[in-house]
This record gives structure tokens, sequence and C-alpha cells, in this order.
């Protein structure tokens, strides 16, 4: 079996890319091109970019919910490039999912250790 396509990679994190925009922009106004490159260089996705059109896709949904809004930069010489900011709507949503992490975190925590235990008499 190839693990490396397999969940338990961790290669499918999905449910965490709205957080992670959320965190990134609350730092700074960024292109999207800006955000993939943060979003690469974070701990949850060991380097890898992630899927350019998915974080596109959760963007444009982030901001039909008032999470965040884009405008268009005109200031660099090239084409024009569309920045986005969190809004306050998203930093309220932000808060939650400082709350939602730390529940997964703690559960997390009690599954591993359920795992390990588990794991540890299958060896024997």
């Amino acid at each position: 079996m190839e693990f490396n396509k397999c969940p338990c990679y961790g290669g499918n994190l999905d449910k965490f890319i709205q957080p992670m925009i959320l965190i990134i922009l609350a730092q700074e106004d960024l292109y999207g091109y800006k955000i993939l490159q943060h979003m690469a260089e974070s701990s949850m996705c060991k380097g890898q970019k992630p899927d350019g059109t998915g974080v596109y896709r959760f963007l444009k949904a982030m901001e039909n919910r008032g999470l965040v809004k884009s405008s268009w930069s005109l200031d660099d010489s090239g084409p024009a490039k569309r920045i986005y900011h969190i809004t306050n709507e998203g930093k309220d949503c932000l808060s939650h999912w400082i709350d939602t992490l730390e529940d997964y975190r703690q559960s997390i925590g009690k599954m591993l250790e359920e795992a390990h235990k588990v794991y540890e008499k299958t060896k024997k």
C-alpha cells in the first residue's frame, strides 16, 4: 500500500485551509499568490504548495461570507492583483477557530494516547 497517498500520511488537511488563511491575513494583507506561499511554508503543509484552485475557492467563499474582502491593487507594474484583507467578522471567526483547534488538540491527544496503547498491545 502506498501510504503517501493515504489520509494517514496527513496530506489532506482541507479542513484547515480556512483557519490558515485567517491566520495569515490577520498578520498582513496579501495577494492570493503570497497567501499560497505562506501556506506552503506553514507546518501544516510541510513545504508543499497547497492546491491553488482550492485556496482561491476558499477565498471566494470566505469573501461571500464576509470573513475577508478583496480589492484590486494597481500599484505594481504589470497586471492588477487582487489583495485580500481580513474583516472584523473574519477576526471573530478566527477566535472561534482558536477554540475549535484547542478542542481538536485535546481530542487528538486523547486519541493518540489510545492509539499508542492499542498499537503496543498488537506488537506483543
